[in-house]
């Protein structure tokens, strides 16, 4: 068939931070690199202090755990290779490799989001209905949410994939990014079915994590309604405290997406392009933990408690 043989890509090449002065370079890798560190061992504190504090063994940090490990594994598909690829010369990826980074972040990307939907409802029931809460929440019922989460971002990652490298890729290999970022992927696809299947991801995409915002801003309706039939302002700010790190998180995840993939068209540059994109890759990842240990008394307490029994002499 005429033309078969110009549209096998066998790999793309990524620009990323290539038109980046080369001695800010170092500079961004290092800031990146620590920032990556510290999103892993954040991310890997919390999940040990909640597995060996028993008062921690309820279905908020059950979530969490999930949470903290979807984090972990949406970083570790993207962030190493954008760092290696910051001071390499060498930045071709092969087909197989771009498929398989995509997959990989559109998974973990869609299980976080439901994970948070989940959280919120989660802190629905146990304002709303207390008395119901251990039925509703049950260690079965918790174990079937977090199932169905990465069950839920299997299929998204799996469907959006096979539908982006199910097209005909011709002429430029270039991908304007860090990484197989899916718009840019698809800006290289040609045939009649690329706008179609475009504003097909996008709709899917899109439906999907507004999906989950809609029902995050249901439960938190509720939950206000809640406390605000609270009596007392102790008994009010007690309740909302539970949510506060949830919220804070929601609002951080949807506000850097939002920015990234919600700006206004105009004269962006291809370096800020770049740079807003590593606000939702690499810094949202880096603050979530940091939101979670600080505004969650609980869990901050119960890391003091787990660094004190390791560091400090006990008295007999």
């Amino acid at each position: 068939m005429p033309g078969r043989n110009y549209s096998m890509v066998t790999e793309f090449i990524l620009v990323g931070f290539s038109n980046f002065p080369r001695h800010l370079l170092p500079a961004f890798f290092l800031l990146y690199l620590l920032m990556y560190l510290f999103t892993l061992l954040g991310n890997l504190l919390i999940m040990a202090t909640v597995w060996s504090e028993r008062s921690l063994h309820t279905p908020m940090y059950l979530f969490l755990c999930a949470l903290s490990t979807s984090e972990i594994l949406f970083t570790v598909a993207i962030t190493p290779r954008m760092l290696v690829d910051m001071l390499s010369t060498h930045r071709t990826i092969t087909w197989t490799a771009c498929a398989s980074q995509m997959f990989f972040s559109f998974t973990f990307g869609f299980t976080h989001s439901f994970l948070l939907m989940i959280m919120g409802y989660d802190r629905y029931v146990a304002i709303c209905h207390p008395l119901r809460y251990n039925v509703l929440m049950s260690p079965r019922g918790c174990a079937r949410l977090v199932s169905w989460s990465w069950a839920g971002g299997s299929i998204m990652g799996m469907m959006v994939t096979l539908i982006v490298f199910h097209l005909t890729f011709c002429g430029s290999n270039v991908i304007h990014h860090f990484a197989c970022h899916v718009l840019s992927l698809l800006k290289l696809a040609c045939g009649k079915e690329t706008s179609s299947v475009t504003l097909g991801v996008i709709l899917v995409c899109v439906s999907a994590l507004m999906g989950c915002l809609f029902l995050i801003v249901l439960s938190y309706v509720f939950i206000v309604a809640a406390i605000l039939r609270i009596p007392s302002a102790e008994g009010r700010h007690k309740t909302f405290s539970t949510c506060v790190s949830h919220l804070t998180v929601v609002i951080v995840h949807y506000g850097f997406a939002s920015i990234i993939y919600l700006k206004p068209k105009g004269p962006h540059s291809m370096d800020s392009n770049t740079l807003m994109a590593t606000t939702y890759i690499v810094f949202t990842p880096f603050l979530s933990p940091i939101i979670f240990s600080l505004r969650n008394k609980e869990l901050k307490n119960a890391i003091k408690k787990s660094f004190q029994r390791k560091f400090s002499p006990l008295s007999s």
